[in-house]
């Protein structure tokens, strides 16, 4: 079973079924599978061979869909690309990839012609409605309809940079893919760190895949609206995992709108709906969610992962929600394909704090720091096995080492388990703060600000002092403009002791994040500083 073959499956059985809603465009699974086979045979007829990699940089679209099973259909690895990108961070991570083609759209044509792309092995570019020349580059650019388009001339002999040599003979039959060959690069979000590439095999995907669409009871029934971007794990698992069950995708690009998702989600009669935190603050705060909540009849789940939810925001979620609409939490990594653990919506309210029990075909444990499981109700670090587990870090041994060893996957967070084996989550083991003679959780303090109801966001950072050794910083976006910061500190001491508040708290309209929506606590550390 290889990642493709979910697209492949699911349009043998609904040819004619609506696969992909997109604003106006409605795609059908055998327009999708037909489009990504004529993608794939052009690529290999520009020398792209199998281990190839591909990178891709689109926003959610049918032409994103088409390029990633397509480059899967060509034995290539889908290499996904933040749509939020600078020139810098391209050309490093295209040094570091030495791609074969790049595919992408108009959107990023500035930004590609600002970009080293004279990388070995790149040859083929491939942008949807060019509007730019190309005509001074060395690479072979062609439009993305061409690609696809079923009456193009099979005269494109293009020569790779590396001097392979095209062949019109060459056709995806030819091309021999296992579940052990890498089927995608994906890079970790780097909000406190250096952004890894996370080697995924057709296998991992797959099994990670087939894991969610079964604890999820996924039908061919089901409607999954996408806000969040394919680049990132979470979203392109909502991808597999919606064409794996032959159901319906719905992409919303404009969730800085939120009230047009609502309307969106009522309109197309969504039954999934999934998001991070801040999606959810954002949809009880600046979402007409609860005035609508009637006429959500059809939705029967909202999932999260993406990081901790703060308890205020989930029993918030679920006083607005109707009773019939399940909360079912998750927790995962990139590392992971996407998923570790769920808490079952049935348990929700009893074990609200909870990331739940690991989902089929993976084993979750708690170790201490000579890895020996710990005692039930010890902390420790989880430590997570299964066939879903990366294959190590592109092009980086010393953090592959760092992160699996015999024991799993070691993924830096500290947790416990309690007597039914739910896991609760304690923070990160890198991300105590020191404040004088006490190690502060800042996630601890976060859910403190969030639970005075005066704080739609929060994140806490810790700055240098003189006296203290460390002090919390916080920033924060509040409920309502008239909210000053001695109010949110006034009501938080009620919640935390006063060695716990933070010391200084800047009120903004919104936390920086990456284009997947977490909050980036480099970039609010940076922030807090500049305005020392």
């Amino acid at each position: 079973m290889l990642i493709h073959h979910f697209l492949e499956n699911s349009a043998a059985r609904f040819p004619d079924k609506v696969a992909l809603i997109h604003e106006k465009i409605r795609a059908t699974y055998g327009r999708i599978n037909t489009d990504a086979d004529r993608l794939a045979d052009f690529l290999v007829h520009c020398g792209v061979e199998k281990g190839d990699r591909i990178v891709i940089l689109l926003q959610n679209s049918v032409e994103y869909v088409v390029s990633y099973y397509g480059i899967l259909k060509a034995g290539a690895v889908a290499v996904p690309m933040s749509t939020d990108l600078k020139p810098d961070g391209l050309n490093s991570l295209l040094a570091e990839l030495e791609p074969i083609a790049i595919i992408s759209s108009s959107r990023f044509e500035r930004l590609l012609q600002a970009s080293d792309l004279d990388v070995p092995n790149l040859g083929t570019l491939i942008i949807q409605n060019p509007k730019l020349n190309w005509d001074s580059h060395r690479v072979s650019t062609f439009s993305f309809q061409e690609t696809t388009n079923d009456k193009r001339q099979t005269t494109y002999q293009p020569q790779t940079s590396s001097g392979r040599d095209s062949s019109a003979e060459i056709g995806t039959e030819d091309i021999s893919v296992t579940e052990s060959d890498l089927g995608s690069i994906i890079y970790t979000s780097g909000s406190t760190g250096k952004s890894k590439g996370v080697m995924l095999t057709h296998g991992n995907i797959v099994a990670n895949t087939v894991s969610i669409c079964r604890y999820l009871q996924l039908t061919d029934e089901d409607i999954q609206m996408v806000v969040l971007p394919f680049f990132y794990v979470m979203g392109k698992s909502l991808l597999n995992t919606i064409v794996a069950a032959g159901g319906t995708l719905v992409i919303n690009n404009q969730f800085a709108f939120p009230a047009t998702v609502i309307s969106q989600m009522i309109e197309e009669r969504i039954t999934l709906f999934s998001g991070v935190p801040s999606t959810y603050a954002y949809l009880l705060h600046r979402s007409p969610l609860k005035k609508n909540r009637g006429q959500l009849i059809h939705l029967r789940m909202m999932t999260q992962a993406g990081g901790h939810m703060a308890r205020s925001i989930k029993t918030a979620l679920r006083e607005v929600l109707p009773g019939h609409i399940q909360i079912c939490i998750m927790y995962g990594a990139t590392e992971a394909s996407a998923r570790l653990t769920w808490l079952d919506p049935d348990r929700f309210e009893h074990k609200i704090e909870s990331i739940g029990r690991a989902i089929p075909g993976v084993t979750v444990k708690i170790l201490d720091e000579h890895d020996a499981e710990v005692p039930q109700g010890a902390k420790g670090e989880i430590i997570a096995n299964g066939a879903n587990i990366m294959q190590g870090y592109w092009k980086d041994p010393e953090a592959t080492a760092d992160a699996l060893d015999e024991h799993g996957y070691h993924t830096g967070d500290v947790g416990w388990q309690d007597e039914e084996g739910f896991i609760f989550l304690e923070g990160r083991k890198d991300n105590l703060v020191k404040v004088g003679g006490h190690r502060i959780n800042p996630q601890e303090v976060e859910d403190a600000l969030l639970a005075t109801q005066l704080a739609v966001e929060a994140a806490v950072v810790g700055l240098p002092d003189n006296l203290l050794g460390r002090k919390l910083a916080a920033m924060i976006v509040p409920l309502n403009g008239d909210t000053s910061p001695d109010a949110i500190k006034e009501t938080c001491s009620a919640i935390l002791p006063k060695y716990k508040l933070p010391s200084e708290i800047r009120l903004v309209r919104s936390l920086p994040k990456n284009a997947n929506g977490k909050v980036d606590r480099n970039r609010c550390l940076e922030i807090i500083q500049q305005n020392q």
